[in-house]
């Protein structure tokens, strides 16, 4: 008995040791980020800022102070800010390139991360996908959208649609900081307040509480990922997530059940939707035979 005993105090001891371990070194990774802002911000604030080129007068106290704000909340967000880093790994690969084809600045990718943390959200007034469209303007950008299909769900589709928003309101406010504004409180909100207040900056311009933000959520995601060891925020490579090889396979008619699809190529029915999130139902309604290219992971899934 006295053996037994001391065996599992032995055991207890040794759990107890690897718990406290544990929270030692989950305190030390949050604290390596507040550290930064406890010891004051002065040699962490970085000197100059933009977005798309467009610089943010941070020698305006107002606009200091709500860059800093955001940048604070977003260094402290720990766990929700380094998953996003690690999802960056895997979607700015597919976004960039579609920014560039469309002559948008590369700046707007955070756009998309402040939006969605670059997942497939709902948001309560029913916008969707990582882009977070509304269904009447993504279908007014050429997106499908019914019943089995959701292409606000489809990365790159989304990114394209994205892409034509942005440009269209660059092309009415002459400027991508107003147009990412807009993104948020629509080229009619955002053009309604210019008027009334006479001013054609987004720096200048008192507007609601969420808009007002945006731009500086967009910023403050902007610093901290390109320097994330600044902030606290330490990883290897193998750590960040990525995309995973896939073969595309073109489809121009229906597909009564989406499982049996799926184990006749391979992979079961949650690998697809994983692969394939544009797809909403359990089947695949194609009366029109409408050409569809759906993603087959080839490994590693």
């Amino acid at each position: 008995m006295t053996i037994k005993m001391n065996t599992y105090r032995k055991i207890a001891l040794v759990g107890i040791s690897v718990f406290i371990g544990s929270l030692l070194i989950f305190a030390t990774s949050i604290n390596s980020v507040k550290t930064l802002f406890h010891e004051g911000t002065a040699q962490y604030f970085p000197v100059n800022v933009d977005f798309a080129g467009e610089k943010t007068p941070l020698n305006i106290s107002d606009v200091r102070e709500r860059f800093e704000r955001e940048l604070l909340v977003n260094a402290n967000l720990d766990a929700s800010t380094l998953l996003i880093i690690k999802r960056a790994n895997r979607s700015f690969p597919i976004i960039e390139p579609i920014l560039a084809k469309n002559g948008v600045p590369d700046d707007f990718k955070y756009l998309a991360v402040i939006e969605s943390g670059l997942v497939n959200v709902v948001s309560p007034a029913g916008a969707k996908g990582v882009w977070q469209f509304m269904p009447e303007t993504a279908k007014e950008k050429g997106m499908e959208i019914s019943e089995s299909v959701d292409e606000r769900y489809h990365l790159e589709k989304a990114t394209e649609a994205a892409c034509k928003y942005l440009i269209d309101a660059k092309a009415k406010f002459g400027n991508w900081t107003l147009a990412a504004a807009s993104y948020n409180g629509g080229m009619t909100g955002v053009n309604k307040q210019i008027e009334i207040q006479k001013v054609t900056n987004y720096y200048d311009l008192l507007l609601n509480d969420e808009t007002s933000r945006y731009v500086f959520r967009i910023l403050a995601l902007k610093e901290i990922m390109k320097n994330p060891a600044k902030y606290g925020f330490t990883f290897t490579n193998q750590e960040l997530y990525e995309n995973i090889p896939t073969r595309k396979l073109e489809i121009d008619s229906s597909i009564t059940d989406l499982a049996s699809f799926a184990l006749a190529q391979g992979i079961n029915y949650k690998i697809l939707k994983i692969h394939n999130p544009w797809l909403r139902d359990k089947k695949l309604v194609n009366p029109t035979k409408k050409k569809y290219i759906i993603e087959i992971p080839t490994k590693g899934y």
